[in-house]
């Protein structure tokens, strides 16, 4: 038996519940300490680098998922760690007012709870669904999780943002303690029972040691050229999120509330993108999922290097669009690679799912940190180079497009090009 609808939209909102509480700390407590309390924007960069920096550990909770026979033990734990994370790190923002050790303390302590509570959570849902959902269905689960946990963050961006004005940090706390408890239980009733008549769920890993394990996934060459595709694309990925609003500032004038606005449009795009591959790969069946890949990252760095062209083209009204088809593309090759990490995460003789999507998960998480760190550090450096804002921005813009590139050439060494095929399939959960 494997997963029906029904059953990949429950998961999708434990997708959602991660999101909710995962904003909470990169969005609402990053203002905070910026804007209220008037601290370094530097602090709150390093408490978010350092919750993904701890999801390196994503590899030993997909193993011991793996080998624990169920998954839903590890994901409601996972939530649950993720809420006390997300608690501590609140209580943190109201203990700067007032002792400043105790609260970076509580506030590290708590980020890495954070980190903890994602991998465990995040590497056990995503196991399940490559291990439980069918091979034409992947698609479509990647891109019905994604978007959920996308309606997640803005959900709760949005409803945080009306219920915390004016801001008190006794209505601060209020607010996240609903949000977590209500991520908590939402999770528990979108997994109970979930696994029940699955046939994965009798079949657990063998049991070895986790170094044993780990090297056995990497051993396989397609998972070790895959998670070179994935710190290739992630890192291209996360390269414009910190540069692209700067350089609609700088190099264009626009005002603060036109560059959000800018960012939300091609937010708007990856919806798009991520929604065009659903449809067509599951319910059309026009393409393999290589193919997808493959044009969104081509798509992607073409994106990319229109953007930097812009300026010499003299072409301001342009941006907006270009932007927008970024963001397609990025959504086209990101549910596509979910779709074929879903694929690949089932490969092999031992049942390994979990380690796996693990290293993956860990191998993005170090591309999110590092990408963000590298777009901004070499804009940095080509404007102190560079004759202009415009060619400084367009280079990084352009090396970022060679990574695409190189991400797409990887992408169609190890991703299979077959389309899945339709085959009658038992299902749970309908």
């Amino acid at each position: 038996m494997t997963l029906g609808w029904i059953s990949i939209a429950r998961l999708g909102l434990v997708q959602m519940a991660l999101g909710a509480i995962v904003v909470l700390t990169t969005s609402t407590l990053n203002r905070l300490m910026v804007v209220e309390l008037a601290l370094p924007a530097v602090l709150p960069g390093l408490l978010v680098a350092l919750h993904y920096g701890i999801q390196i550990t994503r590899p030993k909770w997909g193993f011991l998922s793996d080998t624990g026979g169920r998954r839903t033990r590890w994901i409601i734990g996972g939530m649950a760690v993720l809420g006390l994370g997300a608690m501590g790190a609140a209580l943190g923002v109201v203990l700067f007012e007032t002792h400043i050790a105790a609260a970076l303390a509580l506030s590290i302590l708590s980020y890495a709870l954070i980190g903890l509570g994602v991998g465990a959570s995040g590497t056990s849902l995503l196991a399940l669904l490559a291990s439980a959902t069918a091979p034409h269905r992947r698609a479509a689960a990647a891109t019905i999780t994604w978007l959920m946990m996308i309606a997640g963050i803005a959900l709760t961006a949005g409803g945080v943002g009306a219920m915390l004005d004016p801001y008190s940090p006794a209505l601060l706390l209020r607010i996240v303690a609903m949000v977590c408890l209500g991520a908590l239980a939402m999770t528990a009733l979108a997994v109970f029972g979930i696994e029940k008549g699955l046939t994965i769920s009798e079949r657990p890993a063998q049991a070895t040691r986790f170094v044993d394990g780990l090297k056995d996934v990497w051993a396989d060459t397609d998972a070790r050229l895959f998670t070179i595709f994935v710190l290739l694309s992630m890192t291209a990925y996360f390269m414009q999120e910190l540069i692209l609003e700067p350089y609609a500032g700088l190099v264009f004038g626009l005002t603060p509330g036109q560059s959000t606005s800018l960012s939300g449009a091609q937010n708007g795009g990856v919806f798009l993108g991520m929604l065009t591959v659903g449809i067509a790969a599951t319910g059309l069946r026009i393409g393999s999922l290589r193919a997808w890949v493959v044009a969104g990252c081509l798509g992607s760095a073409a994106s990319l290097c229109l953007i930097a062209a812009l300026p010499a083209l003299d072409s301001a009204s342009a941006l907006l669009p270009a932007v927008v088809l970024l963001g397609y593309c990025n959504g086209m090759f990101a549910v596509a690679a979910i779709g074929a990490m879903m694929a690949l995460a089932g490969q092999g003789t031992e049942r390994r799912e979990g380690t796996r999507m693990g290293l993956w998960g860990a191998a993005q998480a170090l591309a999110a940190g590092f990408g963000g760190l590298l777009g901004a550090a070499s804009v940095d450096v080509t404007r102190r180079l560079a004759t202009s804002d415009a060619t400084a921005f367009g280079a990084v813009f352009i090396a970022e497009a060679l990574l695409f590139v190189l991400a797409a050439s990887m992408a169609a060494r190890v991703i299979e090009a077959r389309r899945a095929p339709v085959q009658p399939t038992v299902v749970a959960g309908e």
